[in-house]
């Protein structure tokens, strides 16, 4: 019995790791947890801590993961939502949990090409949304295209992520004060703002908020500094930019 006990321990304790790197609230995990937990019949309670989650089981033995730095993921984080419901609604037994959640973390990332396109039209978009002229737009488009490439490739190459923001940012900034130096179209300056857009934390912050709310204070600092710090060195890679070019800061 302790061993099945343990077994579906390590398995919720891998599970909420998994969501609560893929970008899930604490509320969420809580409740996933807890609805996997009563339909396996298992009187467990979890704890949530910025680095690692805790499983405490019946017996009092804990089990313990570190978070997953998988990145956020609303792929993931859907799936496995989808896979408590499953499990609390007796469509699935343990055993095909346990597969499904082993093929769910084996889940490859979202075509890296697809995403560079649609996120620079997207920022594009936020250009035009600001009041931004057509050749604004084309200007955020390409800036942002540049910018978030190099993301990906310093990501790839495991660099540290505020550096990646902060080089980034800078890339993508240099690229749009073209709209200044050159004299190209009538607001220059929505494209320089705007042009930094794509690298927003916005994730973390909305957690963050969640986390409040939901009393997971430590979580929630947590996840707002993160946020704060990726936010300064977004802004420092803009600010860079305009120094070494010799923009107007008002």
């Amino acid at each position: 019995m302790k061993k099945i006990t343990d077994e579906t321990g390590t398995f919720l304790a891998e599970y909420a790791s998994l969501l609560w790197g893929s970008g899930a609230t604490c509320t969420r995990i809580e409740k996933n947890i807890g609805r996997m937990a009563h339909a396996l019949n298992l009187d467990a309670d979890i704890e949530i801590m910025p680095g690692h989650v805790q499983v405490v089981l019946p017996d009092g033995s804990v089990i313990v993961r570190k978070t997953r730095k998988c990145g956020i993921s609303f792929d993931i984080n859907a799936k496995l939502s989808r896979l408590s419901w499953e499990l609390a609604d007796g469509k699935i037994g343990f055993i095909e949990a346990q597969r499904m959640f082993r093929h769910i973390a084996r889940t490859r990332p979202t075509n890296a090409r697809e995403v560079l396109v649609l996120t620079s039209l997207a920022n594009a978009s936020f250009c035009r949304l600001f009041g931004g002229d057509i050749v604004a737009m084309l200007i955020v488009f390409v800036a942002t295209l540049a910018g978030y490439r190099l993301k990906q490739v310093m990501l790839y190459d495991g660099r540290d992520v505020r550096l990646t923001f902060l080089c980034s940012a800078f890339f993508s900034a240099t690229i749009s004060a073209g709209g200044h130096v050159f004299g190209w179209g009538t607001t220059p300056e929505i494209a320089l703002g705007t042009s930094v857009l794509y690298l927003i934390p916005g994730v973390p912050y909305i957690n963050a908020i969640s986390d409040i709310i939901g009393r997971h204070y430590l979580c929630a600092l947590s996840r707002f500094m993160d946020a704060c710090v990726l936010t300064c060195c977004l802004s420092a890679g803009l600010c860079i930019g305009m120094f070494i070019l010799g923009l107007n800061w008002f």
